[in-house]
């Protein structure tokens, strides 16, 4: 017990560190790209406390609650944002034997866990009392139902290889060559769910110019800094599964299996920074065709190809 314990702690206090140095970072790569000033003064030295300003400031701002809204739905929706994403990190190995708790079923439970954090987004539009709020909250549900489907065949496609739905299990059958062959796969996961974290360019849901915040809209102070901590850990979630399933997670030469670990996630997520930088926000006709035009026939492509590789290896 006392062991397992351990390993709890270690793991949440790892993953609550990650999503601060990846806000941290997208705050000077985006300085860097877009000849940005202002993240590089706080603190002095390359801008060091800009995170901490930022969260003194969210912490001294009123938490207002709009008279017409819904006020449990609305104070509970940031934390149902939160919460699954720190739930899904407990069945991620960061290294061989260092996973919280190795569910048979593992993979699964991190895809429905994580559709779960969607709904705090459509729980805060519904219960703003605000039309702008309702409209980008109609837009997470749209965006929801459509990247689901490419993210689960791809996610399925990769437990076909391995033959088991383990997360540890399918790291351990991971091989080399598996990146040409769920390369396709790799890439519709990524991108679903960059979709699904409502990351640039698929940011439909908040779309300021648009509609100001969408479901965040009517939201201030240490409830609007859930929303973006929810985001920031989106993006490590993302991350992790995309390196478990598709880049052989601890698997690595020379160094630990850990430090293999988080030089993924650290790569991938400097990826889901650089497409915000360059790509423009997509239209909402254009976001809806590049799911069900583009991304689940290649799913299914990936998955007819790990079948007949599957079949031609017995």
């Amino acid at each position: 017990m006392l062991d397992i314990l351990l390993h709890f702690a270690a793991i949440l206090l790892l993953f609550l560190l990650l999503p601060l140095i990846v806000g941290q970072t997208e705050h000077k790569v985006m300085a860097h790209m877009q000849s940005r000033l202002g993240p590089m003064y706080a603190g002095g030295f390359h801008g060091w406390a800009q995170l901490i300003a930022d969260g003194v400031k969210f912490a001294q701002k009123e938490d207002i609650i709009p008279a017409g809204a819904d006020r449990r739905v609305f104070m509970i929706a940031p934390g149902v944002a939160l919460v699954p994403y720190l739930v899904v990190l407990i069945v991620i190995p960061l290294d061989d034997g260092f996973v919280g708790v190795d569910l048979d079923v593992g993979l699964f439970f991190a895809l429905a866990v994580m559709g779960v954090g969607v709904l705090g987004s459509i729980m805060a539009g519904w219960a703003s009392a605000n039309k702008f709020s309702v409209l980008g909250g109609m837009r997470s549900a749209a965006q929801l139902m459509s990247y689901e489907l490419p993210l689960v065949l791809a996610a399925s496609s990769v437990a076909m290889a391995a033959g088991t739905l383990s997360i540890p299990g399918i790291v351990e059958a991971w091989q080399w060559w598996w990146l040409p062959w769920q390369a396709i796969g790799a890439v519709v996961f990524f991108v679903a769910g960059l979709a699904e974290l409502r990351r640039p360019p698929f940011d439909m849901p908040i779309a300021e110019s648009e509609i100001i915040m969408g479901p965040m809209t009517e939201y201030t102070g240490m409830r609007f800094a859930l929303f973006m901590l929810a985001e920031y850990v989106g993006i490590v979630v993302l991350s992790l599964l995309t390196t478990v399933l598709f880049l052989g997670g601890w698997q690595g030469p020379l160094l630990p299996g850990w430090l293999w670990t988080l030089i993924k996630v650290g790569a991938l997520s400097f990826i889901v920074i650089w497409l915000r930088v360059s790509y423009p926000r997509l239209r909402e006709d254009q976001l809806q065709r590049l799911a069900w035009v583009g991304l689940v026939p290649l799913a299914l492509v990936q998955l007819a190809l790990t079948g007949v590789v599957k079949v031609l290896s017995l």
